[in-house]
């Protein structure tokens, strides 16, 4: 569900501000302000819109999780350790380390970000660290916009009593930001490499099995191989060509496969109870896999 809370002044903006992010310190503003600010949580994962006329520089403590965004009007400055960074409308960036103090400027902004922990981003690979403000490239930032939008006004809204659905658009908005932001988490080491071999791979696909209609991450099928998580990733794609969550969508595919021979629900219903948002999409890959769409599928049951 939507929260919003209204703005009238700089007491109130530095408040919620404070409270949502880290401590701050104000500077300076305009004497009147009014804007408003809307949050959506995804899981681990929140959503929050800053718009309005406001105007004000501030200096805080370190933030603790990231803070991603796209600037749709306005203007925004951040700065960490001496590195300036100033936003226009259509930028996409990252605001600071969660680990660094920073100092950020923000002029009748419509703003939106992301907020993650770093444990959410930690089930991909071990010990992720953003290297980069800015995204690889702008056809990648374009594409981590269309995903957070898409899933703050198109699946949030519907899904968020969906486990599974929950837990699929989590993970594809920390993989979509992984591939938009330079990191580390493709480094791998030669224990990792050596860790890559068949029998862990054999672990992994057995957990997954066994708890498919579960949320499990990728930190959860490396523990159940006892390897890391890069080196699982990367006995995945060295014996299979895929990766892990690849090869747990593959089984979950199989299991609404199963539903619908067996009849255990609408189209709808079987897409959703194994992590489908969008029918479409569960139709497509279903008809991919098996050469048929699901409610032929269902009709011959």
């Amino acid at each position: 569900m939507e929260q919003v809370v209204e703005m009238t002044d700089l007491d109130a903006a530095h408040e919620i501000f404070s409270a949502a992010y880290s401590r701050l310190r104000l500077n300076g503003g305009k004497e009147r302000s009014h804007s408003w600010m809307a949050s959506r949580t995804l899981g681990p994962i929140r959503f929050d819109r800053v718009r309005g006329s406001i105007g004000l520089n501030a200096t805080g403590d370190p933030l603790r999780n990231y803070v991603f965004g796209h600037l749709d009007a306005g203007r925004v400055e951040h700065s960490t350790g001496g590195d300036d960074r100033f936003l226009l409308p259509g930028d996409v960036f990252l605001t600071a380390p969660p680990d660094r103090p920073f100092r950020a400027a923000i002029d009748d902004p419509d703003v939106s970000m992301v907020v993650l922990d770093q444990k959410v981003v930690n089930e991909f690979a071990d010990d992720v660290r953003f290297e980069g403000f800015r995204p690889l490239s702008r056809c990648a930032g374009a594409a981590w916009r269309s995903t957070c939008v898409h899933l703050r006004d198109e699946v949030l809204p519907v899904f968020e009593e969906h486990p599974l659905v929950v837990a699929n658009a989590t993970r594809l908005l920390v993989a979509t930001t992984l591939a938009t932001f330079p990191n580390n988490a493709l480094v791998e080491s030669p224990g990792e490499r050596r860790d890559a071999h068949p029998r862990s791979l054999r672990r992994a696909m057995a957990f997954i099995e066994s708890n498919a209609a579960k949320d499990i991450t990728a930190a959860d099928i490396a523990r159940a191989a006892r390897v890391s998580i890069r080196a699982i990733q990367l006995a995945f794609r060295r014996h299979l060509d895929m990766t892990p969550m690849a090869y747990l969508r593959r089984v979950r595919l199989s299991c609404a496969h199963e539903d619908l021979r067996a009849a255990n629900g609408s189209v709808t219903a079987i897409a959703v109870r194994w992590g489908y948002a969008r029918s479409s999409v569960f139709a497509a890959h279903y008809r991919a896999a098996y050469g048929v769409s699901p409610s032929q599928t269902l009709r011959s049951g």
